[in-house]
Formats: structure tokens, sequence, C-alpha cells
């Protein structure tokens, strides 16, 4: 019996945290069921673990049961899981909660205990001791601290994890101390004295198997229908995302001026973009294989079929240059290309094409292979006059020339690396990217280090393991990848040359090389990136001592490279951001805009322009102080970017002002964007040091190219305009500008 209340709570710790992840991850109207049932089962399952601990206890005397007290203590247990279910289903957890929750929960656990020991009814005397009391009281609520601190760390674990079950095993094995305390505070004397046995019940056999098998058929429920609840919910974030990012595309797909198409695996297409049709003057509808059958050029056809076959049966990326039909019956060259994208098992989902315009590109190419043949045959008939002089000439000072060779070799060689490296300096400054600075190195090691093999490790963003990223001249290690510890140049950050066939201190990723190695740390700014390995060659059995000096150059340049990279995106990032909100700021709003007006001109599309500026901006700062006037910037700044789309740009300009891009929409949309802004806004509470900033309401000026303006000045002229007459029209509305331009001018100037 004692066996079976240990598993009884453990089946009951397991299913609490379940269902705390239940709760913490469902929205507001379903959280109620899941607490409600939730501490039910939970309840149950603590509750019948305290009496089937009770009935392990044997008395030489009957023992009668008040079934009023009974149940009370069973509300008891389901009102201490409540408390835990709720507290832990909280987004944040702090000390306060932390210790409120497991007060109230111990309590009730204890409560329960005592309660179920008050309903006991037997010819016999309970003594308590209550030092021991108080030790099965402060168990209580420590244990209760334990568990909520357990179920909150793993409630987000989708699956039963090696940490969510040892989690239930701590919890499931301190709930019984708690209860087997309170029992070792009890001491039973016999007493003649009459008890009273109304509503008092005695419990069988099989009614303790009831209490058992119920108690866990209701954990186990709980615990299958929060596991099928969460694979649900897992499901239909899946389904969702993917129909958005099919949304994405489409949109993004209808308004690059490139035709995009996609296939399902079997090879039939299942999408092209409205391009497609514009550019070839088909009409849309219909198999859209049998469009492009009919936009090919008929000579390209039977290749296009060919090799689409085969690269959908191999699952290669398709790649060709054939002719398209164009709106006015002519042709043009294309390039077409189509990559597949595959599931984690590597079957293939979709096929992803576009179509790009190569026509200039091929009568380029044409023309300059015509000028390469000319010139080709000119250097031909040149070569032949000249090889007779050349020959007798060389023979004349092949004796002389091979003594100078020997003894120029070696400063030529030099000079040339030398300068390799002077050129690999000037490459690296110039790179973009960490990637670019190690293809570039990658690139130029072997020029300057022709007589050694050598690769490229570095350390993972963990800095737990060092990777083998690239390497030259067939140059093979043991493993792909190691840890730090495993090399001696890692460790002391200086470089590390190991001889042939001394052991003496061999780097543990290294330990099958026969060669010579030399192992030099890749440092930028004190912190270590990784090695640069080199290996001697069965040509060149050595490393020289003299190139130590030129390999640690070359790997300091590629170190100092990463480090003026890092500076310049730290630079980059403070020159265009708010420090206050993470917005960007009136420079980057100043680069952004003109880039997008130009684009929007260029492909004929509209853009807008929202100027939008807090109400009573000042009495907040006067009232709360102006670290309440930061708050609600910050917060301001946080809606407005959770509140545009992807392709929307927010900056603060100044103040309480703000402005959002809105690239491709007209008018009517940004009208409708800035009314939901608004709107929703006004809803939002902000809160500073534990106490509400009241409502915040904004003003609105709309601005749209091209009917308020073509250049950044006139759009953002005109959107301020219009949201100084939102200001003086009583605030917190919505204002378009005053158009500058008819409409039919607008229409007249898109088409």
């Amino acid at each position: 019996m004692v066996a079976v209340s240990v598993l009884l709570a453990l089946l009951a710790a397991y299913a609490a945290l379940e269902l705390a992840g239940r709760i913490a991850g469902t929205e507001s109207r379903r959280k109620l069921f899941w607490l409600i049932g939730g501490a039910t089962a939970m309840g149950l399952g603590i509750w019948a673990m305290h009496y089937v601990g009770m009935l392990a206890f044997i008395l030489p005397v009957s023992v009668l049961y008040h079934y009023p007290t009974v149940l009370l203590s069973l509300l008891a247990a389901i009102a201490a899981s409540a408390v835990a279910l709720l507290t832990v289903g909280r987004e944040r957890m702090g000390t306060a909660s932390y210790l409120v929750g497991s007060l109230v929960m111990g309590l009730g656990i204890a409560g329960m205990h005592y309660l179920g020991m008050d309903a006991m009814r037997l010819p016999a005397m309970m003594e308590y001791r209550w030092g021991r009391v108080a030790v099965s009281v402060v168990l209580a609520v420590v244990i209760s601290l334990v568990a909520l601190m357990l179920a909150f760390q793993v409630r987000q674990d989708e699956k039963a994890s090696r940490r969510k079950l040892l989690s239930a095993l701590v919890m499931g094995s301190a709930i019984p101390t708690m209860h087997y305390t309170g029992m070792w505070a009890v001491v039973f004397r016999k007493s003649n004295a009459p008890f009273g046995t109304e509503h008092a019940v005695g419990i069988t056999a099989v009614g303790t198997l009831a209490i058992i098998v119920i108690s866990c058929l209701m954990l186990l429920l709980a615990t299958a229908v929060a596991l099928i609840d969460q694979k649900m919910s897992v499901e239909r974030a899946r389904t969702e995302a993917a129909r958005e990012g099919e949304a994405r595309f489409h949109l993004l797909s209808e308004v690059i001026p490139q035709i995009v198409w996609t296939s399902l695996p079997d090879g039939h297409l299942d999408y092209c973009n409205r391009h497609f049709f514009e550019t070839t003057g088909i009409p849309e509808g219909g198999d859209l294989w049998l469009k492009w059958e009919q936009a090919l050029h008929p000579d390209d056809l039977p290749l296009t079929k060919d090799l689409w076959d085969r690269a959908r049966r191999g699952g290669d990326v398709f790649e060709l240059d054939c002719r398209l039909r164009t709106a006015d019956g002519g042709f043009r060259w294309y390039l077409v290309r189509a990559t597949p994208v595959r599931d984690g098992a590597g079957m293939i989902l979709k096929w992803y094409g576009s179509c790009t315009d190569i026509e200039d590109q091929k009568y380029q190419q044409q023309a300059l292979e015509q000028q390469i043949q000319k010139r080709t045959e000119e250097l031909a008939e040149a070569n032949l006059r000249l090889q007779s002089e050349v020959i007798e000439r060389d023979r004349a000072r092949k004796a002389l020339d091979e003594q100078s060779d020997r003894m120029v070799r070696d400063l030529a060689t030099r000079t040339e690396r030398a300068t390799l490296l002077a050129k690999m300096g000037e490459l690296l400054q110039s790179c973009m990217s960490k990637d670019e600075v190690f293809a570039a190195a990658i690139g130029f090691a072997p020029k300057i280090f022709p007589n050694s093999r050598g690769a490229v490790a570095l350390l993972n963003s963990g800095r737990d393991l060092a990777e083998i990223t690239g390497s030259w001249l067939d140059c093979v290690l043991p493993v792909p990848a190691f840890e730090p510890a495993a090399c001696w140049a890692l460790r002391t950050g200086n470089p590390h040359l190991v001889m042939a066939r001394d052991n003496t201190s061999r780097c543990a990723h290294a330990r099958d090389v026969d060669h010579t190695y030399l192992c030099v740390p890749i440092l930028a700014q004190g912190e270590t990136l990784g090695i640069l390995h080199f290996q001697a060659t069965d040509e060149v059995p050595t490393l020289a001592d003299s190139e130590l000096s030129l390999k640690t150059t070359f790997a300091a340049q590629v170190g100092l490279s990463v480090a003026n990279i890092r500076l310049r995106e730290a630079l980059r990032a403070q020159s265009i951001k708010d420090p206050l909100t993470g917005l960007y700021n009136r420079r980057y709003l100043s680069e952004m805009l003109e880039r997008e007006i130009r684009r929007a001109v260029r492909s004929e599309l509209p853009l807008s322009l929202l100027m939008l500026d807090l109400d009573h901006f000042k009495s907040f700062n006067d009232t709360y102080g102006h670290d309440a006037g930061d708050t609600v910037l910050r917060e301001t700044a946080n809606f407005l970017i959770k509140s545009v789309r992807v392709e929307d740009i927010v900056c603060r300009v100044g103040g309480e002002e703000f402005i959002v891009i809105l690239p491709t929409a007209d008018l009517g949309t940004a009208h409708a964007r800035g009314e939901r802004i608004r709107t929703k806004l006004r809803e939002m509470t902000v809160m500073h040091q534990g106490r509400s900033l009241g409502m915040i309401t904004i003003s609105v000026g709309v601005a749209t190219l091209p009917l308020h303006g073509t250049t950044q000045k006139e759009l953002q002229d005109a959107a301020d305009a219009a949201l100084y007459r939102a200001k003086q029209g009583g605030r917190d509305r919505v204002v378009d500008a005053e158009a500058v331009i008819s409409a039919q001018a607008v229409a007249a100037e898109l088409a």
C-alpha cells in the first residue's frame, strides 16, 4: 500500500507537469477548463495518495471514516492543486509569486492531511506532537515551493524529456514525505470512551481498490488529454505557419518584376505569377504546363522536357537557357532555374523556379566570343613568326638563365608570398562578413604556402566545438569536429608545432597525422575564433622555422579583419538606431525613404507614409516624470513594430513623433492601417512602477505617392501637414494629406 501511494504521487506529479504546460500555453477561454479539470484530477491523485497511505497504517482496532470530513479534505486537495496550476500558468514568475503560491498550496495540502486524520472514527485517542506537526507543515510548504519551481521550468517541454521525468520523480517522492511525516506526528492511545459513528463508513478492500483505480484512470486520462491537446496545438501551429508562408510567397512573387513559378514533386506546375502571362501574352487559366509549351520556342521544347524530367527524377537543381515567347510574338532568352525544397527525411516537397531575362547577356557573349576568336587567330600568326627567333635566343640564354634562376628563385618566392600576403590583407579589409574573410583566406593559403597542406577550424556559437570549415591541397584531419581542449593552440593561445613521430604533446584532433604539423590560433580582439592547421607533405616533409612568422602573420591578418568587421557592424548599428526605442532614426529614414520612392516609381507601384504623434505627451512627463515618458515611447515603439508588415519600416524621427513607410500600400490601405494602429493603441495599457499611465492616443497624418508628391520632402511635408490638421481637429484621429495632383492624373501616371 505504501508503494501504491508513492506510485499515485508520481502519477499526480507527472500529470501536474503536463497540465501546467497546457494552462500556460492555452488562451484565456480554454484556460478555465484546463484549470478546473486539471485541479480535479491532480487533487484527486494527491487525496488518493493520502488515503491509500493512511490505509497502509494498520491499527489493532477497526477504523471508520466520517465521509463529510473526507469530502472536505478532497476539496482542500483540489483547491491546493488549483492554486498550484494557476500559479505556474502565469507568463512570468517572481519571488513573491513563488512564495505566496507555495504557502497557499502547502497549507492546502497540510489541511487536507489533517482533515483526513480528523475524519477517522476509532476507539482510541490521537495525540499530536506539535513539533513534528510543525515539521510536516514546513515540509508541505517547502515541497510546494520546489514543485512550483520545477513545474514552471518544464511546463513548455513538448515531449516526455529526461528533465520532465526527473522533475516528476522529485515532486512525486516529496509529496509522500510530507504525508508520512504527518503520520509520524500522531500517537494513538486506546480509549474506552464512546465515539460517534454517524455519517461514518468503513473502507473495504473493494473501496480501496476503487479509489486506486479511479484515481489512476483520472490521472492517466488527464495526462493523455493534455498530451493530445499539445500535439494538436503543435499541428495547428505548423499548418498555420505553412499557410502564412505560402501566402507571403505568393504576395512577394506578384510584386517582383520577374517570372516566378512552382511545381509539385511529380512535376505538375501549380503556380505562375502574373508576370509570366504579361510577358508572354498568354491568357491566364487552364493547364499551366500547356501554357509553358506554348511559351517555349519549338526548338527548345524537347531539350527542356528532357532536362526537366531528369532533374525531377534525380532531385537535382534544374537550370537551362531557353527562349520564351514575348507578347509581341518574338522570343527572348531566359535563364530558367528551379530548386527543390525537401523535408527532414529528404523527400521533395515542392519545386520553386524563376526565369531571368538574359537576352542582353547572350548578345554580349556572342560578340565577345567573336572578338576572342579574332584575337586568337592574330596571336597565332604572330606566335609562328616569333617562335623561330625565340628558339634561337633561348638556346643562348638557357645556360645563363638557369644560373640566374637558382639565385633569384628563393628571393622571388619570398617576394611573391609577401606580395600575396599584402594583397590578401587588402582584400580582407574589403570583406563584409566573416564568411567572406575565411573564404578569401582559404583561397590565398595554397598560393602563399604551396608546400604545406592546411585546414581552417572555427569555434561554433557555443564555443564548445571546433568544426573544420575548409581546407586546401587535400588536407585531411581524422575528425571533422573536435572540442577546444583537443588542440594545444586553443588551450594556450600560442602557435603549437609538432614534429613527425613526436608524441610529446600531440593534439587529439591530429592523433593519426604522421607528418609534421603546426596549429596557429586565430585571434580577434583577444577572443579566439579557431585555428589554422598546417601539415607538411611528402615532397617537403618539414616546416621551416622561418615560415612560422609568416603563418602567424597570416592568422593575425584574418583575426584583424574579423575584428574590423565586428567594429563596422557595431558602428553601423549605432548610427542608424535610436538608443531609447531601438527603432531606426532620422538618418536611416532619409536613406530608406529615398530608396523606396525610387523603387515605387520604377515599379509603378504606390507608396504611403504614416506620420504619428503621441497626443498630450508632455503631460506624461509633467505628471509621471521623464522615466514614465520613456516607458510610453518604448511601449509605443514595440506596438508599432508588431502592427506592421515585414516589409514596412518604422522610424522615430524625434521626440514623440514616428514615421511608418508602407511600400505598395495605396491611400485607402494606408488610412485603414493608420486607423487600426490608432484604435489598438487606445486599448493598450502601459504600466510604470506598478501603476497605469492611462489611455494613449495618437494623431496620424497619411500621404501617398504620387498623389501627395513624388519626392521625399514633398511626402514628408504632406504627411506633416495632415498630422497638423489632425491635431487641430481634436487629436486622436487619422487625416489624409491634401492631394497635389488629381486622381485622374495619378491613374494616367501609373498607366
